[in-house]
């Protein structure tokens, strides 16, 4: 039997080709996500926060206090996002197609007056 699969897990896959591919499919989903407006306007000021602190100079020396927050941004970013437009935005990066399922249809009647 397969797994469910999981809406909460990180896009970057250990099947990837590689680290940087991952990096860039996070990047990518992030970029969707901000331009999605089912995405809380509050949460989208978690990345641009993030980015200033990437861009204005700080105390701690070396880029690797830059790398751990703007990772850790991202992530708390996505993991805070609506699962179901996370999933979403993740399969149309994989190029897959988001069929409806049962939980998504509504059974009605249809009364034309």
């Amino acid at each position: 039997m397969t797994e469910p699969k999981n809406p909460r897990r990180s896009i970057a896959r250990s099947d990837d080709s590689g680290f940087f591919r991952g990096l860039t499919d996070q990047f990518k989903l992030v970029l969707r996500l901000m331009g999605d407006k089912r995405v809380p306007f509050y949460l989208k000021a978690l990345p641009l926060g993030t980015l200033v602190y990437f861009v204005v100079p700080d105390l701690a020396i070396g880029p690797i206090d830059d790398a751990v927050i703007v990772g850790l941004g991202t992530y708390i970013f996505i993991e805070m996002c609506p699962p179901n437009v996370v999933e979403e935005h993740r399969a149309r990066l994989r190029g897959e197609s988001m069929a409806a399922t049962d939980s998504d249809v509504v059974d009605a009647d249809f009364k034309q007056e």
